[in-house]
């Protein structure tokens, strides 16, 4: 009787199938696709730096507390410079605090401590006429405030009239003897670093008074 021949067993080996279109289409969407490439950023208008060099003027002058200078610089980037949009938010937001202050200062000052104070932002406004003013009701009414007669020199100086700073500078130091030395490195005396007169006064012993300028002045007129 023949031998009945039995099925080979079946291999318990798991074939290896190629992946399925769907499953290379999930594995593609795990994978991000790579970020394009950043634009160019645009080219910046010459007009911008020039814009942005007055804006920032008209910050210094804001924290001087001149803020009638800081308003017409950056009232002049609104003019002068609509096409940079982006520095128009900050400058209105800067406007806005200008006119807050100034509106608070808006009163005439009183007393000699106003006044004085008064002055002192003028002066650092260049807003030499209004702190000349000041600083004469300052004198009518104490004419020994040495430190207005002071303040009358520099502004007088920054004026570029030297006959008037120096007269306001002796007398401050007929005052205050301590003005002398304070004159000798006082950057705002700096135009008349050059002047006869100035450096007779400030070099002078305590005490003295210089002529020097008197009698240049009377030479002159003859």
């Amino acid at each position: 009787m023949a031998k009945q021949r039995r099925p080979a067993p079946r291999s318990t080996k798991a074939r290896a199938h190629p992946p399925s279109a769907r499953t290379a289409r999930e594995a593609e969407a795990a994978e991000p696709p790579p970020p394009p490439p950043p634009a160019p950023a645009p080219p910046r208008r010459s007009t911008y730096f020039e814009a942005v060099a007055v804006y920032e003027r008209g910050l210094e002058a804001l924290q001087r507390h001149a803020y009638q200078q800081a308003a017409s610089l950056l009232e002049s980037v609104l003019r002068q410079y609509p096409e940079e949009k982006e520095l128009h938010e900050r400058v209105r937001l800067y406007l806005n605090v200008c006119q807050r202050q100034g509106a608070q200062r808006e009163t005439a000052p009183q007393s000699i401590d106003e006044r004085l104070y008064a002055a002192t932002l003028a002066i650092n406004g260049g807003q030499y006429d209004q702190a000349i003013a000041h600083l004469r009701l300052v004198r009518d009414e104490d004419p020994d405030n040495d430190h207005a007669i002071y303040m009358l020199a520099v502004a007088h100086a920054q004026r570029d009239e030297h006959a008037e700073a120096v007269a306001h500078l002796e007398r401050a130091i007929v005052l205050n003897p301590e003005n002398r030395a304070l004159a000798r490195n006082d950057p705002d005396l700096e135009p008349l670093r050059d002047d006869e007169a100035f450096r007779a006064a400030v070099d002078a012993p305590p005490g003295f008074r210089s002529d020097r300028r008197r009698s240049a002045k009377t030479r002159s007129a003859r």
